[in-house]
């Protein structure tokens, strides 16, 4: 998987944070970003429902081939 976090359009609800904490965390300004080694989401079953919980939609999923 290939997660993209749009910084710009990002304002920190931590909706994604709170829906799959294992992969999503907030830096020191409350922004989403990915944890350390969960780049590719690691399997989870909740990223997609972690990106769709963003009230903004910064967040896009996609399948790397």
């Amino acid at each position: 998987m290939r997660i993209d976090i749009d910084r710009d359009v990002c304002i920190g609800a931590g909706q994604c944070a709170m829906t799959e904490p294992d992969v999503f965390t907030q830096d020191d300004d409350g922004y989403s970003t990915l944890r350390p080694g969960r780049e590719d989401g690691g399997g989870s079953p909740l990223l997609r429902e972690a990106a769709r919980a963003c009230p903004v939609r910064a967040i896009t999923v996609s399948e790397t081939v």
